[in-house]
């Protein structure tokens, strides 16, 4: 699935002692929504007319970086812009559809869901309202939603890329991937860390606000012109718009390998349940496989098939030790990577994916530790002269 246009600049994060995620030294510094002044050494004199335009532009490039309150769109414009929905999907699941349009002048994506509580035009106004206060360069913006016959249409920027899963298991190529060494690995966990992070507490230290999708399939590697890796989150606000972390049902909705033990007992939402997807996508970057995956048994030819989770596997690999977990990493970064980091990276997945949620950790310890890790990453790789350079190109191969 693809998706960007340039993301917009983060706000930061209502808690300041909250770190802010490392970036490579090969990052560039040039921001296009930075104001930047300059002086003329050689020239005492001051240009009032040159100044004030680049005053207003500054201004107007700080404005487009701030949040925007969010449209609640007419259904003819949805309807408009998808061809009346025979338009070609973007994709397709049993729990939504979506499609690449165009909205009020803007590359957009519309995805369909189904509501699972009625919400009325004042509801979806007032939750709007309390999303539009949040922007982070680690998620998807979120431009506005519709309602219509018990549907809520959400409708995102669009996001130049591909998804993490296709990026680290390409069906035509089993050997090539979009992330082939371990900085790049690091950096996408760090830009999810922070990401979700926020979207825990972009509403305070107190904050209950859930995502519930998060999984490789729903993460896009942006791949933008001479710009270094970005990974980004889709689907924020889909579970408070679509009422996903109020309803209460004997129907369980999620996929399969992301779900964590009491969502399936009870489908009640909580944050320690995006913990523990974090985890399971913590897993498939170390490993490259996976998270729950079927395969024909070795030990008999009646065609029997055996369950194999990452977890699971990764579990194994730490019981055997540092050889079981060099092992276990994806053998296309080519055992070049910090053994010592690796296995707190293994420990700290498997802390999220514990089996009860009070034993996870929380999402703002999380990301202090994938920024610490990521930091000892760097440092490794340059004592070892291992070039850090994290730019993709996402072509096809």
């Amino acid at each position: 699935m693809c998706w960007t246009k340039k993301s917009t600049q983060a706000m930061e994060p209502k808690n300041p002692n909250k770190p802010r995620t490392p970036k490579s030294s090969s990052f560039t510094a040039a921001d296009p929504y930075s104001t930047t002044f300059s002086a003329n050494e050689n020239n005492s004199s001051y240009n009032f007319s040159k100044s004030s335009t680049s005053s207003i532009a500054s201004l107007k490039s700080l404005k487009s970086s701030l949040p925007e309150n969010l449209i609640i769109y007419d259904m003819s414009e949805i309807r408009s812009s998808t061809d009346n929905f025979l338009a070609r999907r973007l994709s397709s699941s049993s729990t939504s559809s979506s499609w690449r349009c165009s909205l009020r002048g803007k590359d957009a994506v519309v995805f369909q869901r189904k509501s699972r509580l009625p919400i009325s035009l004042a509801d979806l106004q007032h939750r709007l309202a309390q999303i539009s206060k949040s922007n982070h360069t680690s998620i998807i913006k979120l431009l506005g939603a519709a309602l219509s016959g018990g549907y809520v249409y959400l409708v995102y920027e669009f996001v130049a890329g591909a998804t993490l899963a296709d990026c680290l298991r390409n069906p035509k190529n089993p050997n090539y991937t979009v992330l082939p060494t371990w900085l790049s690995r690091m950096q996408v966990a760090t830009d999810l860390a922070h990401g979700l992070d926020y979207i825990h507490h972009c509403f305070g230290l107190n904050s209950t606000f859930v995502h519930n999708h998060i999984k490789s399939s729903s993460i896009i590697i942006s791949d933008q012109e001479h710009v270094v890796l970005n990974a980004k989150i889709c689907h924020f606000g889909t579970a408070e718009l679509c009422g996903e972390n109020h309803a209460r049902s004997t129907k369980v909705e999620g996929t399969r390998g992301y779900m964590a033990p009491e969502f399936q007992l009870s489908g009640s939402v909580t944050q320690k349940c995006d913990v523990y997807a974090f985890g399971v996508v913590l897993l498939e970057l170390i490993s490259g496989e996976e998270p729950l995956k079927y395969m024909m048994d070795d030990n008999g030819g009646d065609g029997v098939y055996r369950r194999v989770s990452a977890i699971e596997t990764a579990r194994e690999a730490m019981r055997i030790g540092c050889g079981g977990v060099r092992r276990w990493v994806d053998r296309r970064l080519k055992d070049s990577f910090p053994m010592d980091v690796a296995e707190k990276m293994v420990m700290l997945a498997l802390e999220c994916v514990a089996e009860y949620p009070d034993r996870r950790p929380d999402m703002d310890r999380v990301a202090g530790l994938v920024s610490k890790l990521f930091l000892e990453s760097q440092s490794w790789a340059e004592k070892m002269g291992v070039p850090i350079d994290m730019s993709i190109t996402l072509g096809p191969r």
